[in-house]
């Protein structure tokens, strides 16, 4: 990403977030569609502000995301229909702005409407409105850095890039800065860990022992799954350095692929033993005897060298 393709005004931040949500210098997407809809519910017509601003961003979104360190304080979605039906909010918003707004999505993960002036004036809100930015790129800057909320959660600034914040008593956590960090941290107790977490693994042992005879488990897959086995980690969006995606940790959705999990242990030369899989069943998670996790499907790569920082890598979004 080069200063050239950054439009002027806009953080590193905010330029990355756009970029990961698709946008991009020269976008150009058709909004007949939009405009149909809303004519037709809600009697809404689009001036030429809306038209170049849909044209640029429409469709656009990041309030699926998962908040992580690339996410904007606002998150936002450029998709006019959620306005559909909402003539007469929006005619009480043009009246309280003094000015006819036209829809041109959500923000504060759908709590707030978007609309758009004649002049190109961005305007948020839905009990009442208030002036977000004079021109759409300003507004992208303050939804991404300055607009705080609880939707779902405000972000603080950590150089370049956005990071949760923690209570007190959270940071005291003896894991955090000698295992992982704080948002790892974070997301592992919300999925159901806790220190000293012990679950059995005799079942997943003998199921896939069962599905065939040389799955055989190993003394550090045995470990990281008594610590973390069944935690299941839904998320979305950009991480520090690579896309973060769910994964979760279940040996048995590899229980009919010893000869795949096999092969990968021929490539690598060392026995793997499946932990779960990871981006949707893209990928397997696997271990080797001295703790080094790999990931892969067709080929496989060494995801990290210890199992914390697989974990790491995995929820913060690290190559």
């Amino acid at each position: 990403m080069t200063d050239e393709l950054r439009p002027v005004g806009w953080s590193d931040l905010t330029f990355r977030v756009l970029r990961y949500a698709a946008w991009s210098k020269g976008r150009s997407v058709p909004v007949a569609k939009w405009e149909d809809l809303l004519r037709a519910r809600g009697g809404f017509e689009m001036h030429e502000a809306a038209r170049r601003f849909l044209a640029e961003f429409g469709g656009l979104r990041t309030d699926e995301w998962t908040p992580g360190p690339m996410m904007p304080q606002s998150p936002f979605r450029f998709d006019p229909s959620t306005a559909a039906g909402e003539s007469e909010t929006f005619a009480r918003l043009s009246a309280e702005a003094g000015t006819y707004l036209y829809p041109i999505g959500q923000a504060d993960s759908g709590d707030s409407y978007l609309g758009m002036a004649a002049n190109g004036a961005v305007y948020i809100g839905k009990e009442s409105v208030e002036l977000l930015a004079d021109t759409a790129y300003e507004a992208m800057e303050k939804l991404v850095m300055e607009r705080r909320t609880d939707a779902p959660l405000p972000f603080v600034p950590a150089g370049d890039h956005l990071v949760l914040p923690h209570s007190p008593d959270h940071e005291l956590s003896a894991e955090i800065g000698t295992r992982w960090s704080a948002e790892t941290d974070r997301v592992l107790r919300m999925a159901g860990w806790r220190p000293g977490r012990s679950v059995s693994t005799e079942e997943w042992e003998r199921v896939l022992h069962e599905s065939d005879e040389d799955f055989t488990i190993h003394e550090a897959a045995r470990r990281f799954l008594t610590e973390f086995g069944g935690l299941e980690i839904n998320q979305k969006g950009p991480g520090r350095t690579m896309h973060r995606s769910p994964f979760r940790l279940d040996p048995l959705v590899a229980k009919w692929d010893f000869e795949l999990i096999d092969l990968q242990s021929e490539e690598v030369g060392t026995y793997l033993y499946p932990l779960g899989d990871s981006s949707n069943g893209n990928f397997y998670l696997t271990m080797a005897a001295n703790g080094a996790v790999y990931m892969g499907l067709d080929y496989v790569n060494l995801l990290a060298d210890t199992a914390d920082e697989a974990l790491e890598k995995l929820i913060v979004g690290i190559r």
